[in-house]
């Protein structure tokens, strides 16, 4: 017989990084990459719960909302809690893994919400017009190119990338609500504003369990 006796482990998984497309020079994190070790972690053992290790400034809502729907139904099939605990920072997409925690927890010092949706970019119009060089773009659909940096800004362009950040972020508002229930203590119109906190004033804003 084995003379030490193993006390039970509980499995970790660590979500690190960007989220979204991933490359071999470009490492981040999607569902593809974490399936075999999310799958692990829920079957590793027989201990009622997974710590989830979350140190993400965000990036991609479909990959974040992918790894999200994964743990929790991984959670429910297995009848496990997943305890998530917050590193340097869990913002945006990295907010939205910690939401599939059923408890959440940040160092006082952690930075924790950004619950928005943000598109960014440059526009090289006048660059180009000043070096002399000709946009020449062929198209079949009207639409097709939308948002063309060296073009000059059409408003019903802005218009329609605005209606699907509307889109995208309502699905993050109803999940964090969903999840987080009647812990959040904030307006709507404070929490939901794409702002971030230290990990003390999101515990008071019930972003976090502690």
């Amino acid at each position: 017989m084995w003379p030490f006796k193993r006390d039970p482990i509980v499995p970790v998984l660590r979500f690190s990084g960007a989220i979204g497309m991933v490359t071999p020079l470009r490492p981040a994190i999607s569902l593809a990459t974490y399936a075999a070790p999310i799958e692990k972690a829920f079957s590793l053992s027989k201990l009622p719960s997974v710590a989830v290790l979350v140190n993400s400034p965000g990036g991609s809502p479909v990959q974040s909302n992918l790894i999200f729907k994964r743990l929790r139904q991984l959670a429910k099939e297995k009848e496990k809690r997943i305890y998530v605990f917050c590193e340097d920072v869990a913002a945006s997409g990295g907010y939205f893994l910690a939401i599939a925690g059923d408890e959440i927890y940040a160092d006082p010092s952690s930075i924790v919400g950004s619950i928005g949706v943000i598109s960014q970019g440059f526009g090289f119009v006048e660059a180009i017009d000043k070096l002399g060089i000709e946009r020449r773009v062929y198209t079949a659909g009207l639409n097709k190119s939308t948002l063309d940096p060296f073009l000059p800004e059409k408003p019903e362009d802005v218009a329609r990338l605005h209606a699907i950040q509307l889109d995208v972020h309502k699905t993050f508002i109803d999940l964090v609500k969903q999840r987080r229930g009647g812990k959040l203590k904030g307006e709507d119109s404070e929490l939901f504003s794409g702002a971030f906190w230290a990990g003390g004033k999101a515990h008071e804003l019930g972003l976090i369990d502690g």
